[in-house]
């Protein structure tokens, strides 16, 4: 069962560093749309960067859900409760704030970042430049995150389940 989290944890990390990269090509392809003079060109390379953005965009959103069901969304339903967990405890659930709290802001910058190269379609100019490459940043941090996220969970919830089968009396 182990490996298969393992696993399941590596995918998570793998689809966040490719949103990551895909979010700084697009964000390179929308960098070569606004040196295009010429408008053909222009509209493929803004098609171009709208698809990268899209996928980096669901690979993100995939890869949250599956690290929030790895990670084992267990609520602590008091702060009692949290002040007296072990300090793993203490750890997955700040990874598990930070995870949100990285994918509330890296979500909507590649969204920002892609339905601004679906709406401008006479011109080449774009006045937000750098969405794209905030959100494929944020990308990369929410990979971290679920590494950390993943390993804190394996070891304060296996010691959990160690010391209640311990505690139980033969």
């Amino acid at each position: 069962m182990a490996n298969v989290r393992a696993f399941v944890c590596l995918l998570v990390v793998a689809m966040d560093i490719l949103a990551g990269v895909l979010a700084i090509e697009a964000e390179a392809a929308k960098n070569k749309v606004q040196k295009s003079s010429k408008s053909l060109a222009c509209k493929e390379l803004r098609s171009h960067a709208f698809e990268l953005a899209l996928a980096a965009t669901v690979l993100l959103a995939l890869a949250h859900v599956a690290s929030n069901l790895l990670g084992g969304c267990i609520c602590i339903c008091s702060m009692d409760e949290l002040e007296k967990s072990t300090s793993n405890t203490q750890l997955w659930f700040a990874c598990l704030i930070a995870s949100w709290i990285i994918a509330a802001v890296g979500f909507p910058m590649l969204v920002f970042g892609m339905l601004e190269n679906s709406k401008l379609q006479e011109s080449c100019r774009f006045s937000h430049p750098h969405f794209l490459s905030i959100g494929g940043a944020l990308c990369f941090v929410h990979g971290l995150l679920c590494v950390i996220l993943y390993v804190s969970s394996v070891v304060s919830f296996e010691r959990d389940e160690a010391g209640e089968v311990e505690a139980r009396p033969r």
